[in-house]
């Protein structure tokens, strides 16, 4: 049998040194189910971050599964210059759930270089490279998604043919402004996007680039309309909003099908990846077709919407819309938030718990102030992996623990894993 340790060397061996596992003694998964996994040594564990919030739905889902096996069967293959049936519908059941007016669809083979292709549309449609992101923010490995990201720890190329300037967002706990009210605090981050265009700017801006809820960011939560706001003075100027919805979209965060839906606005573009195909390579751009056709020379896509990928993703929204996962994921929530609360109030080292639906994090910190505790944060994410919960890790230090269950998660198991967390929480609290 394969061991964790051998595949752990093999792995460090061939992989390059800015890849890295998760845990200090690293788990092979080999098989899962719902919302458990097993490795390759047969321990079993509660999966609450599903490859980076990908198997959004749950393991080896029967629906989906067979009608990936179906495909296969057929054809896996074949590119947008052909007429893929599995791509076209696809293309229909996105564009009829995005909100957005007249859209159309381009789909892609992942959330960077959907990201990038948002960005090439707007800047194109509106014949300027400036591009307003917000602090904390992550939007992939790209070479233009890069250039948007503002997170030392993430940022491996810094220069860019962009102009981007970045501003107040999200990430309140360590804002200036994070002792205001919600609707203080919502105006200060308005002012700060007002004097950032007429002093940061040539004054033509293409596009303003915001995740909802900030996933690599440690799932830090704007209060909502926030983006509503912003985007009328976004509006005033004909800067074009996109909503990266990488993490946040298909139900995920409860309360809305997507993000941008808690902010009382429909974005002019919009990008998907991750969940959407439950495990298989997926995603892509929603635009308006005004938008999105001022492309105007030759392009195609090589991956994107290809017939395996494109009935997986059809298979994934049908059984999220017809098993309502998104009220799921609210029920579910608030019985995380409401369990685990009374724990994070008791607990000094943590700083807060937030986010929506099954998107929740807890931001680790040194106690008595606000002080990032790294370490800490390790040793918990490693003490609910022996307790058979398996966690993300995020945040601009690394100090976050992210936690997002299946969608189709029941209570029994939520149960289980909020009691694993617990436990963990008190072995690290007896150390302090």
């Amino acid at each position: 049998m394969t061991t964790n340790a051998e595949l752990l060397k093999r792995y460090r061996a061939v992989l390059p040194s800015f890849v890295s596992p998760l845990h200090v003694e690293p788990i092979s998964i080999d098989r899962g189910e719902g919302s458990h996994v097993w490795d390759v040594e047969g321990n079993r564990y509660l999966d609450w971050f599903g490859g980076v919030l990908t198997t959004m739905i749950g393991h080896s889902i029967p629906e989906i599964v067979a009608a990936v096996q179906a495909q296969a069967a057929k054809v896996m293959h074949t590119s947008t210059l052909y007429l893929s049936e599995p791509m076209i519908g696809f293309a229909e059941d996105v564009a009829a759930v995005s909100g957005i007016p007249d859209a159309r669809v381009f789909f892609t083979a992942s959330g960077s270089e959907a990201n990038d292709m948002a960005v090439m549309l707007a800047t194109t449609y509106r014949g300027s490279n400036e591009i307003l992101a917000m602090r904390n923010s992550y939007h992939g490995r790209s070479h233009t998604a890069q250039a948007i990201t503002a997170q030392s720890s993430w940022s491996m190329a810094a220069m860019s043919g962009l102009n981007v300037n970045f501003i107040q967002g999200a990430y309140r706990l360590r804002s200036p402004f994070r002792d205001l009210d919600d609707d203080a605090f919502t105006a200060a981050c308005v002012d700060d996007l007002v004097q950032m265009i007429d002093m940061g700017t040539a004054g033509r801006v293409a596009a303003m680039i915001a995740e909802p809820i900030q996933g690599v960011g440690g799932f830090a939560t704007p209060p909502d309309g926030f983006f509503g706001a912003m985007s009328k003075e976004l509006a005033n100027r004909e800067i074009l909003f996109i909503s990266d919805e990488v993490q946040t979209g298909w139900g995920r965060t409860g309360e809305h099908f997507w993000g941008y839906q808690a902010h009382g606005i429909v974005p002019d573009i919009l990008t998907f990846a991750k969940g959407v195909g439950n495990g298989i390579t997926l995603a892509g751009v929603v635009a308006r077709a005004e938008i999105m056709d001022c492309i105007d020379v030759l392009s195609f896509s090589t991956f994107g919407g290809n017939p395996l990928s494109a009935a997986a993703g059809r298979a994934t929204l049908k059984y999220v819309l017809d098993n309502d996962l998104q009220g799921n994921a609210k029920q579910m929530g608030e019985r995380l938030t409401a369990r685990l609360g009374p724990v994070i109030e008791a607990t000094p080292w943590i700083a807060e718990l937030r986010g929506r639906g099954l998107m929740q994090a807890i931001e680790i910190v040194h106690p008595g102030g606000i002080e990032p505790d790294s370490a800490t944060t390790a040793r918990l994410l490693d003490a609910a992996k022996d307790r058979g919960l398996l966690v993300g890790k995020g945040g601009l230090y690394g100090n976050v623990i992210r936690m997002a269950p299946m969608l189709a998660i029941s209570e029994a198991e939520l149960d289980d894993g909020i009691d694993a967390l617990i436990a963990a929480i008190g072995v690290i609290d007896g150390e302090h």
